[in-house]
């Protein structure tokens, strides 16, 4: 039984919430999203709250409504709050630009990488080491993160690279070397 999906959601104000046959559209002060309804699942809108039913009993179809459900409260909270992912850039030398549309990172190349920033979120550079990507879909944001930190992704050795500001690179040691002579 799907716990998720049975759960109601409370739309805050400033937030409207439209339903047509297969589409739902959420729209509020930091952008509007839609998504396309599965037609194993229907939305109940009762003004300031929301509920996911499915058609039946089917296993499926439970996991489509918790699903359904789950991407109906991001999107929510992403028009209300938005969303918000912070990279780190670690290493000597290497800085990140912001040059109109797209990033140049200085990450120990040859030449600067550059990162073309997608309409759909909010890139801000604060220092030559910070990247703040924001915006009000959760998936588009983690994506961009995501694409940003595999241009360069931490090694264990020294830790330079591009990582999420909340992770932990687990360090490892480097040669160690052994005691005694070679023969």
């Amino acid at each position: 039984m799907s716990r998720i999906g049975k759960q109601v959601i409370e739309v805050p104000k400033g937030v409207t919430v439209t339903s047509a046959p297969g589409q739902l559209s959420v729209k509020g002060p930091k952008g509007e999203l839609h998504l396309h309804l599965r037609p194993e699942v229907s939305v109940q809108v009762d003004g300031a709250t929301l509920k996911v039913a499915a058609q039946d009993e089917d296993r499926i179809t439970r996991s489509y409504q918790g699903t359904t459900r789950a991407l109906i409260a991001n999107m929510i909270e992403g028009v209300a709050k938005g969303y918000q992912k912070k990279l780190e850039i670690s290493g000597v030398g290497y800085q990140v630009v912001m040059t109109g549309k797209s990033l140049e990172l200085s990450i120990g190349f040859n030449r600067p990488a550059k990162f073309d920033i997608p309409a759909t979120v909010k890139v801000d550079v604060p220092n030559a080491t910070t990247i703040l990507i924001s915006g009000p879909d959760k998936q588009q944001v983690g994506q961009v993160a995501a694409q940003i930190r595999k241009l360069r992704k931490p090694e264990p050795y020294k830790g330079k690279g591009i990582k999420y500001s909340d992770e932990v690179v687990r360090r490892k040691s480097g040669k160690a070397f052994a005691s005694g002579g070679a023969g």
